[in-house]
């Protein structure tokens, strides 16, 4: 392959990627914001205080399912987790929405593959180039 094709192909996959990302949203019915880096997100309980940072230890609970639909933690299984953002500890997607988010607040979440698992996936449970969709509560900010 030249290098003209390769880049071509990859427009291709992105542009396939994001229409079913819009058919998905359009779908729910969802008032998403799309941020410059294609993260899509909608807050729709605020929290109060102040937006967590790069270096902040926060503490979220979440479900998170695939385009799909297929679950990867299911709703009301009280999944908590805590990490130090800015870390590379959990996708950059995930990152970016939290730190739009204040304490308290639940947002759903729709993270493009480049920005969740990327090419490879979690070689687990997450299959590759897959779009994630979080619904998450942000419970603290350390």
């Amino acid at each position: 392959m030249t290098d003209d094709t390769v880049i071509k192909y990859n427009r291709e996959i992105v542009q396939a990627e994001s229409q079913d990302i819009e058919d998905f949203i359009s779908r729910y019915k969802w008032n998403m914001v799309k941020t410059p880096t294609g993260l899509r997100y909608m807050i729709y309980k605020q929290g109060s205080g102040r937006h967590p940072v790069g270096g902040d230890q926060v503490t979220i609970n979440y479900s998170l399912k695939l385009l799909d639909g297929k679950e990867i933690v299911k709703p009301g299984s009280s999944d908590t987790l805590k990490f130090k953002l800015s870390t590379g500890k959990v996708p950059g997607g995930l990152e970016e929405g939290i730190m739009l988010m204040t304490a308290g607040a639940r947002a759903k979440l729709v993270v493009p593959s480049h920005l969740a698992f990327g090419l490879l996936g979690d070689l687990d449970n997450i299959p590759n180039r897959a779009v994630l969709v979080y619904d998450v509560e942000l419970c603290r900010i350390n």
